[in-house]
C-alpha cells in the first residue's frame, strides 16, 4: 500500500502556496491549520483540504498533493469528485466547517492514483 492513498497531480506551471503557520494565543480560536491552494498560471488559486495533506510537491512544474484520508470517487456532474472518509487529526484541531468534499475541474488535473495506481484518466 502507498505512504498516501491519494495522490493528485496537477496540470503542468501549477504551483502550491501555503499560509503561514501561526501559533494562536487562544486556542478555542483556531479554526484550522493554515490554508494550502494550488496556483495556475494563469494566477487562479484552488483551495485544498490542508488537514488532509500528507505529501506535497511542485518542485519539478507541477504541484503533486498526497491525501491521506481522501477517496476518490470519480467524476460527477463533469466535475473530479473526492469525499473526507476519514479524519488524520484529532476533532479539537480541525475546523468545525471543513468540507466533506472536494471537487476540481478535469483540465486542472494531469493524474490521480490511488494506491500507487492511476486510476484517473483511464486509457
Amino acid at each position: 500500500m502507498s505512504e498516501f492513498p491519494l495522490l493528485i497531480e496537477f496540470v503542468a506551471e501549477t504551483r502550491l502556496e501555503r499560509d503561514p503557520d501561526l501559533v494562536p494565543k487562544l486556542p478555542i480560536v483556531q479554526n484550522g491549520p493554515p490554508g494550502t491552494r494550488v496556483v495556475f498560471a494563469d494566477g487562479s488559486k484552488v483551495p485544498l483540504p490542508t488537514d488532509q495533506i500528507v505529501f506535497a510537491d511542485d518542485t519539478k512544474g507541477s504541484a503533486r498533493v498526497g491525501f491521506g484520508g481522501m477517496s476518490f470517487e470519480g467524476i460527477e456532474d463533469g466535475l473530479v469528485v473526492c469525499y473526507r472518509v476519514h479524519e488524520l487529526k484529532p476533532e479539537a484541531m480541525l475546523s468545525p466547517g471543513r468540507g466533506r468534499r472536494m471537487t476540481l475541474k478535469p483540465e486542472m488535473v494531469d493524474a490521480i492514483y490511488v494506491d500507487d495506481r492511476k486510476v484517473w484518466p483511464r486509457g
